[in-house]
């Protein structure tokens, strides 16, 4: 029976603690093994090539693309199975990632679907798939295209009833909307063959549409605070008209009539909408005929449509997942699983948990008469300088691994002298 299969051995790297729990219920036909986070070249070589290399069977996962430089190389020398993993392109009913499970995951054998410095998987399928013989494929795209665009879904989600037209005067003139990123993300950072920001991408709208009324959506995370703005919108306030409100991004579209983005999933987002599409890096749906494409890449010739798109990355390329349980879902599946959720609100709020402080006790990893909880009153006014709400939830939520999954080595030293031991399971 397949349940008395043994396990495949799967060293994770980059897996934050909130995660590990996710991938073993994703993925129970794995044993994983978990890397220290930010693991050096040196350290990879001298402990974990020879554990990795003789474990029978071994794979690898990777979250992210911040890996050992020699980690490719020797996985590729051993013929090793090494997976990039992404969230997918559905992948919650909340604004940002919130540290919930995904509705889908990408398992890229090559590299991760926004580097467009080579071939991912799905460039490969986008440029040698026969979607031709697959009738019932496209007819599936075609529906789950509808099914998006009027339930108003979107990578991450939000329960709002405002729209542009709330927001707005009644339109005299075209509209041309610009999708703002988080500038340091690693989707403009390997998909860009150049230095693009937000304010660069406003400008040039506004150049090429001079006649035009100019909106400019900053990312949610920026506006939330979630993630550091790399620019200032001001700068850029007397060409455009800035969208502040939460309102989310499927209802920006309405009233459209082109859009622009750097690499952002909401410009095929965009094109789902039939909206014309001016795009300055090369994300996944660019090269394929769709969009006006200012980074050319000579390895994508095909001419795509919509839906043959849609079908690969929505369809073929990820992974669905029922959050709280790990069950394999199919898309259709994932966006009722979206929708109950989006509709009925209050009736989910409570569904994955809140994270919470850890409770006093006069023992254990807090210390003697518990008090390291007196700490967050010194530390979190410092995190909260940097201006980042969700640097601070993350302290408040769980101070030992706040510190634990720092990238400064010296935020994770000062980890250690303020809580010498591990997180409280």
């Amino acid at each position: 029976m397949a349940t008395d299969a043994p396990k495949i051995p799967t060293f994770a790297l980059h897996m934050n603690g909130w995660k590990r729990a996710v991938f073993q219920s994703f993925f129970p036909e794995r044993r994983f093994v978990y890397l220290p986070l930010n693991v050096t070249a040196e350290a990879f070589e001298r402990k974990w090539m020879a554990r990795i290399g003789g474990t029978k069977g071994a794979e690898v996962f990777i979250w992210g693309h911040n890996l050992p430089a020699n980690l490719e190389t020797f996985v590729r020398e051993r013929g090793i199975p090494c997976f990039f993993i992404e969230d997918g392109f559905l992948r919650s009913n909340r604004p940002n990632a919130a540290r919930t499970p995904p509705l889908s995951l990408s398992l890229d054998s090559r590299r991760p679907y926004f580097d467009s410095r080579g071939p991912s998987d799905l460039e490969v399928m986008l440029e040698t798939h026969d979607f031709s013989a697959d009738p019932d494929l496209l007819e599936r795209a075609r529906v789950g295209i509808r099914l998006i665009v009027e339930g108003g879904l979107s990578k991450y989600n939000t329960v709002s009833s405002l729209s542009l037209a709330d927001l707005l005067e009644e339109k005299t003139k075209p509209r041309v909307l610009v999708i703002g990123q988080v500038e340091d993300d690693a989707s403009i950072l390997y998909g860009c063959d150049r230095k693009f920001g937000n304010n660069d991408l406003v400008r040039l709208a506004a150049a090429e549409n001079p006649d035009a009324e100019i909106l400019y959506k900053p990312h949610p995370d920026i506006l939330n605070g979630v993630r550091d703005a790399q620019s200032d919108p001001q700068e850029v306030a007397h060409l455009c008209r800035i969208l502040r409100e939460k309102i989310p991004l499927a209802r920006s579209f309405e009233t459209i009539d082109k859009a622009y983005a750097i690499t952002s999933l909401g410009g095929f987002e965009a094109l789902l909408r039939g909206i014309p599409l001016t795009v300055l890096g090369c994300p996944f749906y660019a090269g394929w005929g769709l969009t006006d494409d200012r980074q050319p890449n000579p390895r994508r010739t095909r001419r795509r449509t919509v839906e043959e798109v849609f079908a690969a990355a929505y369809l073929l390329y990820p992974r669905y997942f029922e959050p709280t349980t790990g069950a394999r879902y199919s898309f259709e599946q994932a966006v009722e699983w979206l929708k109950l959720r989006l509709q009925s609100p209050e009736t989910y709020k409570n569904e994955f948990g809140d994270a919470k402080p850890a409770e006093w006790q006069p023992w254990g990893a807090y210390g003697i008469l518990g008090w390291r909880h007196l700490l967050p009153f010194v530390v979190l006014p410092i995190i909260g300088l940097r201006g980042n709400k969700r640097l601070v939830e993350k302290y408040r939520a769980n101070p030992i691994r706040f510190f634990r999954e720092r990238t400064s080595l010296k935020a994770r030293i000062i980890g250690r002298i303020l809580y010498p031991f591990d997180a409280p399971k």
